[in-house]
């Protein structure tokens, strides 16, 4: 079976944990990005792993990126969402630009990466398609309603889709990280990460993106194959489904 794996939002934070962990469990890797040149190709030479470029929003790039990965690399055999944009604000500023722009990237963007890749997982008899939803898309939160319906129409898109493919071998599944201590959450102020994010963390500390990576190589490996519709909630204890 192809060991093809591609990664959206594959160089920064969560994405490359999960790049770098998927190459090391064996996958030969293909890391999506938008716009950071710099980053991607820096992370190309610190890593070996092949990027592309092109943003999920565009579903005629995501066809035609996957061609070229499947060219490149062979047929794709384990799809992890990951990317994913923020453009907060209080619902009674929030702009029809800035719920279109997350729409587009988080929700839209999974189709998009999806849809390309189904056939031929069909065909094959075989799949692992990955939704990265987050904490948020479960519980809500003020000031990110574009985020939070995102993220919770990837858990109906997961769940919707793992019964199309349970028969054709495919699981469809979904991780919802809580606070990870990407370089993100880590520019947060150190009061504000002390005093009102960790304290609602009943671990007492961030997440590391290592940590969702390894749930990413779970669910990707053939012993898991009885796992599908299924959400992962790796929060730390912050919020219980």
């Amino acid at each position: 079976m192809s060991k093809t794996a591609i990664v959206t939002g594959g160089t920064r934070g969560i994405g490359a944990a999960i790049s770098i962990a998927l190459k090391n469990a064996g996958y030969t890797v293909a890391a999506i990005y938008a716009g950071n040149d710099a980053a991607a190709k820096k992370f190309t030479a610190d890593t070996g792993i092949k990027t592309y470029k092109w943003s999920v929003a565009d579903y005629d790039a995501c066809a035609a990126g996957v061609a070229q990965v499947e060219a490149d690399l062979g047929p794709v055999s384990v799809l992890v969402n990951n990317a994913g944009i923020t453009r907060d604000a209080m619902f009674h500023k929030m702009t029809p630009q800035q719920w279109k722009e997350v729409i587009d990237t988080n929700l839209s963007g999974v189709f998009n990466m999806t849809h390309p890749v189904w056939t031929g997982m069909r065909d094959r008899k075989f799949g692992r398609v990955i939704n990265i939803s987050s904490i948020n898309g479960q519980k809500g939160q003020a000031g990110q309603a574009n985020y939070s319906a995102a993220k919770a129409g990837d858990l109906g898109f997961t769940k919707a889709l793992a019964q199309e493919g349970a028969r054709a071998g495919i699981t469809v599944n979904a991780i919802c990280p809580g606070y990870i201590g990407t370089e993100m959450v880590r520019a947060i102020d150190e009061k504000v990460l002390k005093e009102r994010i960790i304290p609602q963390i009943p671990v007492g500390r961030l997440g590391e993106p290592e940590e969702i990576a390894r749930c990413v190589v779970f669910l990707a490996a053939d012993e898991a194959g009885f796992i599908t519709g299924s959400t992962i909630s790796a929060n730390g204890g912050q919020f219980f489904v």
